[in-house]
């Protein structure tokens, strides 16, 4: 069993890597300090179990899970209080509550590799991170992973996005960034007091509206601070109004 350790304390994945060395079969193959680091090893090494801290700095557990994907199972680690991740504890392969001894940890891995044996783990995964980006609304920051480079992008830097079939583009300070999201799934974990979904195809963020232009006798479209044109449709401009279209002149 091929395995990364994922912590940014030293002496965490010194407990880790100590209490493997119990088992015979399991080779680690990496350890990460941070989750930068993290995205990167998992990728490149398609390892197959993940022990994974979720605090830490830069990027947090979900946020690695996210970003590397599916294919990996993981075994969180925490020390947050048991009940605050009780709604992760059936989604994720496994957890440890730190600190935690090496009976708790063999349990773990005992049942990582049951879970495993049966392939069961790749939709686990996806929900646990779809349900931790939910409960964490709202986002913060949106990540988006091209090739080899993560961007991270501030939510109060989005000036608008536009969805594309199974992705969205998120437009920030003059660049373009595509993100295989659905557009519905995101607009659900940005904030509705910041951000708008004028049109079908159209979220705006509110702080980047300059001003809101009848288009035609039945149509209107907002002007964005840097002078672009996003067209409003009949509901996209009932939210408008019901926001205040006083807001804008």
């Amino acid at each position: 069993m091929r395995i990364i350790i994922v912590d940014d304390e030293m002496l965490a994945r010194g407990v880790v890597r100590e209490y493997l060395a119990e088992h015979a079969d399991a080779e680690v193959v990496a350890e990460c300090a941070n989750g930068f680091e993290a995205v990167k090893a998992i990728t490149e090494l398609a390892p197959d179990l993940v022990f994974l801290d979720i605090q830490m700095p830069k990027l947090d557990g979900f946020e690695v899970a996210e970003l590397a994907g599916s294919r990996t199972r993981y075994v969180f680690a925490t020390a947050f209080d048991q009940y605050a991740i009780k709604a992760f504890e059936f989604h994720a392969l496994d957890y440890l509550l730190k600190p935690f001894s090496q009976q708790r940890f063999d349990q773990a891995l005992a049942h990582a590799r049951a879970n495993m044996a049966k392939g069961v783990g790749d939709a686990a995964v996806e929900n646990m991170v779809r349900e931790a980006a939910g409960r964490n609304k709202p986002l913060g920051r949106v990540l988006i992973r091209d090739g080899a480079r993560v961007h991270v992008i501030n939510a109060d830097k989005i000036e608008h996005i536009e969805a594309q079939d199974d992705y969205v583009q998120i437009r920030s300070e003059g660049k373009s960034y595509l993100k295989n999201q659905r557009m519905a799934e995101l607009e659900g974990q940005l904030d509705g007091e910041q951000f708008l979904r004028i049109h079908r195809s159209y979220i705006v963020n509110i702080a980047f509206v300059d001003r809101i232009e009848q288009a035609t006798k039945d149509s209107h479209v907002a002007v964005l601070k840097d002078g672009g044109r996003i067209p409003i449709s009949r509901s996209g401009y009932q939210k408008i109004r019901a926001y205040g279209l006083a807001r804008w002149p």
